[in-house]
């Protein structure tokens, strides 16, 4: 009987853990993020594909994808905050998936007749094609920005509740899904493509998209069925329902006397002059200005405005399993087949930096967890620089940095194959920016001296993984749990804004030194710009904490450290 009984339990308890909204939202990031992850590794190859092999498609996408956040971040943002959390996500979600289904079928139409369109009309029908792709695309880019902001910025935070512990675990487990997605959704999208086509490639995106877009919006829909909270959200008031309601004499109903109520009728007066103002067509077009315009002044009068811009700096790096990195290992002489195991070593540590962040936080609280994170780091950041000055490293100061696209622009053919450097910038899987000239195979490279160099870079990097993620969910949680409720859109998309920003800078520069000469220099300013963010959080939390920053502390204590509500800075207004 007791038996039976305790089986009884362990079933309801698996169907409770298997029901409730915390598992309903990993399920539904998971099947998105598998989604996402799929289609931004094959959209760049697609592009690629499409023009001949050439990476100029690949380049307008990934600009016009960062611009369009980096624009419009604020815009996106506020649009979440204005509007009922289940109608944000489901518009997302179907704008989403009905744009990389689009898409999709759009590309596979264009790879089935790409011949026949290209004699219709001298070419043009072809590139309207290429238009469509890349806007659709970009659309569909935008719709995940909404989606993340609106599930992992807001319905995580009340899923958790006032649960400071629970709301670390959730973010912790989001993270892992994203790492894990972001290494098998393209294995598995690239096998495909390999052993089929591109064709076949994009039939299985859109067919995937459109039943994880129906398994996603019966997710969504039990999720908000569960947490009843998420029907309840502070709006902060608009300028103009103030006014209309100013607009309303109720007053007069109460018996007011003559003087008040002439008092009243020149409000209102003023009143209707400013409604008038208001509605006028000008102010409406500068509408989407003023709320780019408020969103930032927004997020710079926040009491966590240095922390964010902390996790911003990071992404000024070349210290990353991206097209650049992987562009320099190949000149230095490591294969496909090491790089894999490399960027396999670096997803397992950025897990284990997840898991130590909730057990960081546990222990010394969310703001001296960002402290720790930032000095491991750094520490091992350390290694990338004493990678440059390392037997075996190309670092050469005597080359010029701009030697390569010097002779690219003046086309300088008088110079022998050997003196034009091979070029790092490569496309990533995210199509953000392109390749000046193709990295040579490994085998055509003369044999090096030393995997001294190449081999500190890699330990720095990946040990570097640890600090990395734990720093990104303090930042994030830090941002969950002290911007209100009303503004948690718009200072989360202009978070977004100043990551794209500062990640599109870091191309620059690649693009501004490409030889892999100059990778040193390039490396030396990545660990400064993170030095540098790290000294911003330094700021912020020592504000918050003082002198208690250095101390261990005890549970008690641990739920007072909470940034300070004013901020040192001046208000905007």
């Amino acid at each position: 009987m007791d038996s039976a009984e305790s089986k009884k339990r362990c079933c309801e308890s698996f169907q409770d853990l298997f029901t409730s909204p915390k598992f309903l939202i990993y399920l539904g990031h998971a099947l998105s993020t598998w989604g996402d992850r799929m289609w931004n590794f094959a959209v760049a190859v697609f592009l690629v594909g499409l023009y001949g092999n050439s990476l100029l498609l690949t380049a307008v996408y990934g600009l016009v994808v960062a611009g369009s956040v980096l624009l419009l971040g604020a815009i996106i943002g506020d649009w979440v905050d204005k509007n009922p959390r289940l109608k944000v996500a489901q518009t997302s979600l179907v704008v989403q998936n009905c744009a990389v289904i689009v898409c999709g079928i759009l590309l596979m139409v264009v790879f089935q007749f790409k011949e026949q369109l290209d004699e219709l009309y001298n070419g043009w029908v072809l590139t309207c094609c290429y238009i469509l792709v890349i806007s659709i695309a970009n659309i569909a880019n935008l719709a995940s920005t909404a989606m993340s902001i609106t599930i992992q910025r807001d319905w995580v935070v009340v899923v958790a509740g006032q649960d400071s512990s629970k709301l670390a675990d959730m973010n912790a487990t989001v993270r892992i899904i994203d790492q894990l997605t972001n290494i098998l959704a393209p294995m598995l999208v690239g096998q495909i493509m390999a052993f089929g086509s591109n064709f076949i490639g994009c039939g299985f995106i859109a067919g995937w998209n459109l039943c994880s877009m129906c398994l996603e919006y019966g997710l969504l829909w039990k999720v908000y069925q569960k947490t009843p909270a998420l029907a309840v959200k502070t709006v902060k008031k608009d300028e103009d329902q103030e006014l209309k309601q100013l607009n309303s004499p109720k007053e007069l109903e109460n018996g007011q006397g003559p003087v008040e109520g002439s008092q009243l009728m020149n409000e209102t007066a003023v009143v209707k002059a400013e409604l008038a103002k208001k509605t006028g067509c000008c102010y409406q077009m500068m509408e989407p200005l003023r709320t780019i315009r408020n969103g930032w002044v927004a997020y710079y009068n926040q009491s966590i405005f240095f922390a964010g811009m902390a996790l911003a700096f990071l992404y000024m790096t070349v210290l990353g399993f991206d097209c650049i990195t992987t562009g320099y290992a190949y000149t230095q002489g490591l294969n496909g087949s090491v790089l894999s195991l490399l960027m396999g070593a670096s997803a397992v540590s950025g897990i284990c930096g997840t898991v130590a962040f909730t057990w960081v936080r546990k222990k010394c609280g969310l703001i001296r967890t960002g402290f720790i994170s930032g000095v491991v780091q750094l520490s091992c950041l350390l290694l990338c620089v004493a990678s440059v000055f390392a037997p075996g490293s190309p670092f050469d100061l005597s080359v010029s940095p701009f030697q390569d696209i010097y002779s690219h622009l003046i086309g300088d053919s008088s110079l022998p194959e050997a003196d034009h450097p091979a070029s790092l910038l490569n496309i990533d899987a995210q199509g953000l920016l392109v390749n000046i000239s193709t990295v040579p195979p490994a085998e055509e490279m003369p044999p090096l001296q030393s995997y001294l160099s190449v081999s500190l870079l890699f330990s720095g990097v990946i040990a570097a993984r640890l600090g990395l993620w734990a720093f990104d969910l303090t930042v994030t949680q830090l941002i969950q749990e002290n911007v209100i409720e009303s503004e948690r859109g718009v200072i989360n998309g202009v978070q977004n804004s100043m990551n794209y920003l500062l990640d599109l800078l870091h191309f620059i520069m690649v693009i501004l030194a490409p030889n892999p000469e100059a990778f040193g220099l390039l490396v030396i300013l990545s660990v400064s710009f993170v030095a540098m963010g790290h000294i911003m959080y330094f700021r912020f939390a020592f504000k918050s904490l003082g002198r208690r920053l250095f101390l261990c502390c005890s549970p008690e204590q641990k739920a007072q450290d909470l940034p300070a509500a004013p901020s040192s800075l001046p208000t905007i207004v």
